[in-house]
């Protein structure tokens, strides 16, 4: 055989490798971390909002509070919100590329969707307004520009997350005073929200440094908790975890009834 032909075989053979290896190595740097959080005490039944604004269209779906929704089969909480936190004390991560994603926050039979939305410096917040009556989209900012601006029935607006916030930003309608969600805007993409069984996954996490997380709720603060029926205290609802490679339950996070509250 030739030496040509031989390098060339040997070439080949490497670059048909190369994204094996590659995404072998990329799998073992990372990891998920999922929780699932559980409402300690009877499951409370979400209250129906009063609808007082544009009745005829407002009033045709059933509206409820949302401040705090608890699956009354399992316990589950929705809407927790879980991030890496990087404030003072925090976590020091690398610089990340903005994603430059875009998301959308519809004022939708007269409630947002979603309740929460999770962002990344960089990203655009499309805010739509699909239904037959005017919103308003009031954004509470503290970094980047408060924005408060009409949106007619079938129109958008776009807003731009230019800065990382220091914590979850209010969204109101001022037309409709029961419309509510929130903004998270971060400077990296490891955040999650609990969904309708109290379940969320932070995915491709650094492995091997210990990580500080910040857990947030609307209805109270998360401090005193259970973790697999351990008793533990999350100081100013943050937590410490380290993180290995591929999947880390962190198992069934138990909150207090008196620590959230529904109004």
């Amino acid at each position: 055989m030739k030496i040509s032909t031989l390098r060339h075989i040997v070439f080949s053979v490497a670059v048909a490798a190369a994204p094996f290896v590659g995404s072998q190595v990329n799998a073992e740097e990372t990891g998920d971390l999922k929780i699932r959080f559980e409402y300690g005490g009877t499951p409370p039944k979400a209250e129906a909002i009063d609808v007082n604004k544009d009745v005829e269209f407002c009033g045709r779906n059933p509206l409820i509070d949302e401040r705090l929704i608890v699956n009354p089969d399992n316990k589950g909480i929705k809407n927790v919100v879980v991030y890496v936190y990087t404030g003072r004390g925090g976590t020091k991560l690398p610089d990340f590329e903005p994603a430059k994603n875009t998301h959308t926050l519809a004022n939708e039979n007269c409630r947002f969707e979603p309740h929460i939305v999770v962002a990344q410096v960089g990203d655009t917040l499309e805010v739509t307004n699909p239904d037959a009556v005017g919103h308003n989209a009031n954004l509470g900012f503290f970094n980047n520009k408060q924005q408060n601006f009409t949106i007619p029935s079938g129109q958008s607006k776009m807003v731009e997350l230019e800065k990382d916030e220091p914590a979850p930003i209010p969204v109101d309608c001022n037309i409709h005073p029961w419309m509510k969600s929130f903004v998270v805007v971060l400077e990296h993409p490891f955040a999650a929200v609990s969904n309708a069984d109290g379940e969320m996954v932070i995915k491709g996490l650094p492995v091997g440094t210990e990580l500080v997380f910040r857990a947030y709720h609307e209805s109270g603060s998360i401090s005193d908790v259970t973790i697999n029926g351990k008793k533990e205290e999350w100081k100013r609802s943050r937590f410490e975890t380290t993180v290995k490679a591929g999947e880390n339950d962190m198992g069934t996070v138990v909150i207090p009834a008196e620590a959230l509250k529904s109004n």
